[in-house]
């Protein structure tokens, strides 16, 4: 899953946040609100969990911060096996178009 897009927010309008899944974009929110914090401008990020990806199950952002340092959160998502699959796929439609 290199290169996944993912908007990483404290919480999100679930229309905008139904819209992302759609797109194939990672909507995901900080488990602890406080988590917001610890990223700077100039970190770098890798998300954990994602092949395991499923409903009901949390996800782990490693924050890489310039200094070297590392942090481990814990993200939460919303998703469902059908928005998994959209994500999989890179958006509803690549997975409408693969049904065909």
């Amino acid at each position: 899953y290199m290169g996944v897009k993912v908007v990483l927010v404290k919480s999100f309008a679930r229309i905008h946040e139904t819209n992302l899944k759609k797109q194939g974009i990672l909507a995901l929110t900080f488990s602890e609100k406080s988590d917001y914090e610890k990223i700077n401008d100039s970190d770098r990020f890798d998300i954990i969990g994602l092949d395991s990806f499923s409903e009901g199950s949390g996800l782990q952002c490693k924050i890489m911060h310039k200094d070297g340092t590392i942090e481990i959160i814990n993200l939460n998502h919303t998703y469902n096996e059908n928005q998994i699959e959209w994500f999989k796929a890179g958006s509803s439609l690549n997975l409408i178009a693969q049904n065909v």
